[in-house]
């Protein structure tokens, strides 16, 4: 083992006590150091906690140590009581609920239909909401309430009057949810059926009904262009008969004319010469009495039968 003299030991001595205050030292700048990095820290955490941003349409509804507060924040910056006060966002902001429904009409056919309402919350009942209710109010309080207006809805009407009547039905359907969540704060802004579907039975029956009275349309049109066709044609007939009694008509009143025109234009003279024209050169027979009574027929072209006749007018005299 080596041996160290006096003033060595001394030396050596020195430098360990000199490292241990050294370490000391290093020590207590490490702690006051950690100490300055919590102090920034905590005093962070404090001004973090001490505000709030209320999103864009929305209500910061407000907890004092669990309570809800009447008095809501509204969008922006606002101040709060740190690790007292903590602030709920809800959104006033439109949202949609799009679903499928099933409902029976008033002749009982199952009606499959898919529904969007647009909602929202109003600012006022914010805070009433989330306390009555809580946050996810949304799937708490809307689709029971629409399903069951949809239902009592259908119920009213026929499926023909669904399909023919469906602004009236959705309005309706409107109005009734408006009655159920206006009580909560829960405005509808609008309520659309994006389509109805019905049983194959009734899309069959419907089909047919379509087709009948498709074949009715024909046959009315059909028998309308019959009509429309036979009163031309009678138009026609008439017209044309009119045109000939007409033709005729003149023509008689053109020979009526002419014959006027003609016994007008006749004479004494004239008529004597076309008797004259039309003499075959045979004497009349003029038929007369004699005296006594006797019929004589006298022939002047005949001279015998004259006095033949004559003779025995004489003869019937004597006796």
């Amino acid at each position: 083992m080596p041996r160290y003299d006096e003033q060595t030991l001394r030396r050596f001595i020195m430098a360990i006590k000199f490292e241990e205050l050294n370490k000391d030292g290093s020590v207590k700048r490490q702690f006051k150091g950690v100490k300055w990095i919590a102090l920034a820290a905590a005093v962070a955490v404090l001004a973090a906690a001490s505000f709030t941003i209320v999103p864009a349409g929305s209500t910061g509804v407000v907890l004092t140590l669990g309570k809800v507060s009447q008095n809501s924040m509204s969008e922006g910056f606002h101040l709060k009581i740190p690790f007292i006060q903590d602030v709920e966002d809800m959104s006033n902001k439109i949202q949609v609920y799009e679903t499928p429904s099933s409902a029976v009409s008033k002749d009982l056919q199952t009606i499959s239909s898919t529904i969007a309402v647009n909602y929202r919350l109003v600012s006022d009942k914010s805070a009433d909401m989330y306390k009555d209710v809580g946050i996810e109010y949304q799937t708490i309080l809307i689709p029971p309430a629409v399903q069951e207006c949809m239902k009592s809805v259908t119920s009213k009407y026929t499926a023909e009057e669904l399909i023919t009547k469906r602004q009236t039905v959705g309005d309706e359907v409107k109005d009734a949810l408006g009655e159920r969540l206006n009580s909560y704060g829960i405005y509808i802004e609008k309520f659309n059926i994006v389509d109805f579907d019905f049983s194959s039975e009734y899309n069959n029956a419907i089909e047919a009904k379509q087709v009948a009275e498709q074949n009715l349309l024909k046959t009315q049109t059909e028998q309308e262009q019959a009509i429309v066709i036979a009163e031309a044609d009678a138009k026609q007939k008439v017209i044309a008969a009119n045109a000939e009694a007409e033709a005729i008509l003149a023509e008689a009143q053109a020979q009526a004319d002419a014959n006027k025109l003609i016994e007008d234009s006749l004479s004494e003279k004239v008529i004597a010469y076309e008797q004259i024209q039309k003499w075959n050169g045979v004497m009349p027979k003029v038929t007369g009495s004699d005296s006594n009574g006797l019929l004589i027929d006298v022939n002047i072209d005949d001279p015998s039968s004259a006095s033949s006749q004559s003779t025995d007018t004489a003869n019937n005299g004597a006796e």
